[in-house]
C-alpha cells in the first residue's frame, strides 16, 4: 500500500504570531475609533467621497501596482495635517495587502526591533487601566500601534537597492516640493499661499512648523551624503546641491529651534563619521565646505527677504516656554505617582497643554517602565545606526552616516517636541533596522 503523506503548512513563528495579534489589535482599535468618531461627527459628503476615493484608489494600486503604491505613500508623508492622513490610508492598505499576500515577513528583520517595539507596546496596553478619557486613549493608542507596525513593515520591505531607491527618491521629492512651496509662500503672496504659512512660518501641509522642519532634516542629510558619495540617485550633482539648499532653507524658515538643533547635530555627526572613514580628509573637507557654502547662501536669502529680525526673535527664549516646562515637570510627578502611567493620550486631559516632549509624555502616560522601554528602543536603534556607520554598511544605498546623523538629531528633538507619532521618525528607524539586518557589508 502506498501511504500518502499529508502536507502540513508550516506553523507560524512566535514573531509572526505576535505580529498577527498586534495587527488584529490595531485593526480593532482603528475600527472602533473610526466608528465612534463618525457617529459623533458625521462627515460631509465631500469628505466621504474623498475618503472613499483614497481608500479604493490605494487598494487598486496595492493590488495591481504595489511598488507605485509604496511611492505614493512615501510622497504623501509630506502631508500630515490631520489624522488619519492620506499617507496613513495608503500605508494601512499596503500593510493589509502585504500581510495577505505574504510580502510582510518579519524573518527579514533581526529580533531586536520586534522585541523592543513589542515591549513598548505592551506597556502602552497596561497603562490603559488608569485612563480618564477612554476615547482619547483608544485614539492615541491606535496611532501608536499603527506607527510601530508601519516601522516594522517598512523595514521588512526594504530588501534591495531598487526599493531603497524608490523610497528615498520619493521622500526627497516630497520634502523638496514641500520646502519649495512653503519658502516661496513666505515671500510671494500667490493664491493659496497661506495654506503653507498659516502662522507666518513655513509649515508645508503639516499642522505645526515644529513637525515640518524636522521632516526636512533627514532628507537634507541623505542628499548631503548622496552629493559626497553617490549611490542611489542618478541625478546630476547640481540638482542634488540645489535640493540640499532648498531643504536647509525650508528648515530655516520653519523658524523651529528644535529643527535647527536637529539639523546642526545631524551635520556634526556626519562630519565626524566622514573624518574616521577611508579618505577621511577629503570627504570631511568637502562636507564642511558644502555646509559653509550653504550657510552663506542661507544668509544671503535671509538678508534679501528681510527675515533677520524675525529670525533673531525666534532664537530667543519664548514666553510660552515656561508653560511647556511647567507641564513637563507635572508629567514627572504623574509618572512617579502612577506606576504604569496615566494612560495613552491622557497628558492633555491632566495638563490642558501638550507635553512638547516625547520622553515627558511617555513617563507620564506609561510610567517609568514605559519610559525605560522607549529609551531602550531609541538607544538600541542608535546603536544599530552607529554600527552601520562604523562598518560602512549602508541600507542598500542609503548612506549610514546620514541615517546616524538624522537619528541623533531626532533623539534630541524628542526632548522639545512630542515626536512619537511622527511618521518620518519610524521611516528613519525602518531604514536603520533594514540596514542592520543586512548580512553583507559594503566595502
Amino acid at each position: 500500500m502506498v501511504e500518502v503523506a499529508a502536507v502540513r503548512a508550516p506553523r507560524p513563528t512566535i514573531r509572526e504570531t505576535l505580529l498577527r495579534l498586534a495587527a488584529a489589535s490595531g485593526l480593532v482599535v482603528f475600527a472602533a475609533t473610526l466608528t465612534h468618531f463618525l457617529n459623533r461627527h458625521p462627515p460631509s459628503l465631500l469628505i466621504i467621497f474623498g475618503f472613499a476615493f483614497v481608500l479604493l484608489g490605494s487598494l487598486a494600486l496595492a493590488i495591481f501596482a504595489y511598488d507605485a503604491a509604496v511611492a505614493v505613500g512615501v510622497l504623501l508623508l509630506a502631508a500630515v495635517r490631520f489624522q488619519p492622513a492620506p499617507t496613513d490610508i495608503v500605508f494601512a492598505v499596503l500593510m493589509v495587502v502585504a500581510f495577505a499576500t505574504g510580502r510582510f515577513s518579519l524573518r527579514r528583520l533581526t529580533a531586536g526591533p520586534l522585541l523592543l517595539t513589542g515591549t513598548f507596546l505592551a506597556f502602552n496596553l497596561v497603562s490603559m487601566i488608569d485612563v480618564t478619557n477612554t476615547l482619547r486613549a483608544v485614539q492615541f493608542l491606535g496611532i501608536t500601534i499603527y506607527v510601530l507596525i508601519f516601522g516594522l513593515w517598512l523595514a521588512s520591505t526594504v530588501t534591495d537597492s531598487s526599493i531603497a531607491r524608490r523610497i528615498t527618491k520619493w521622500y526627497v521629492i516630497g520634502a523638496v516640493a514641500s520646502a519649495s512651496l512653503s519658502t516661496l509662500a513666505l515671500v510671494v503672496p500667490f493664491p493659496g499661499h497661506d495654506v503653507f504659512t498659516r502662522i507666518g512660518r513655513a509649515e508645508g501641509l503639516f499642522k505645526d512648523p515644529n513637525v515640518f522642519g524636522p521632516f526636512l532634516v533627514p532628507a537634507a542629510l541623505i542628499m548631503l551624503e548622496e552629493i559626497l558619495t553617490p549611490r542611489l540617485l542618478s541625478w546630476r550633482r547640481s540638482r542634488k546641491v540645489l535640493s540640499f539648499l532648498i531643504l536647509t532653507l525650508g528648515v530655516l524658515f520653519s523658524y523651529s529651534r528644535a529643527a535647527w538643533l536637529n539639523l546642526v547635530v545631524g551635520l556634526v555627526v556626519m562630519v565626524v563619521v566622514f573624518s574616521f572613514r577611508r579618505g577621511a580628509g577629503r570627504a570631511a573637507a568637502r562636507a564642511v565646505a558644502l555646509v559653509l557654502v550653504s550657510c552663506i547662501a542661507l544668509g544671503a536669502v535671509v538678508t534679501f527677504t528681510g527675515s533677520l529680525s524675525f529670525l533673531e526673535q525666534r532664537a530667543r527664549v519664548q514666553s510660552y516656554d515656561s508653560g511647556r516646562f511647567g507641564a513637563q515637570s507635572e508629567g514627572l510627578k504623574w509618572g512617579l505617582s502612577h506606576p504604569f502611567g496615566i494612560g495613552p493620550g491622557q497628558f492633555e486631559t491632566y495638563a490642558h497643554i501638550s507635553a512638547h516632549s516625547m520622553y515627558a509624555r511617555t513617563l507620564a502616560e506609561e510610567g517609568i517602565p514605559g519610559l525605560i522601554a522607549l529609551l531602550v528602543l531609541m538607544l538600541g536603534t542608535l546603536v544599530w545606526a552607529g554600527q552601520n556607520a562604523i562598518l560602512g554598511r549602508d541600507t542598500y544605498g542609503v548612506g549610514s552616516a546620514a541615517l546616524l546623523g538624522a537619528w541623533c538629531g531626532l533623539l534630541l528633538n524628542g526632548f522639545f517636541v512630542d515626536t512619537l507619532h511622527w511618521r518620518h521618525l519610524w521611516l528613519l528607524a525602518a531604514l536603520i533596522w533594514a540596514g542592520s539586518a543586512r548580512r553583507s557589508v559594503a566595502r
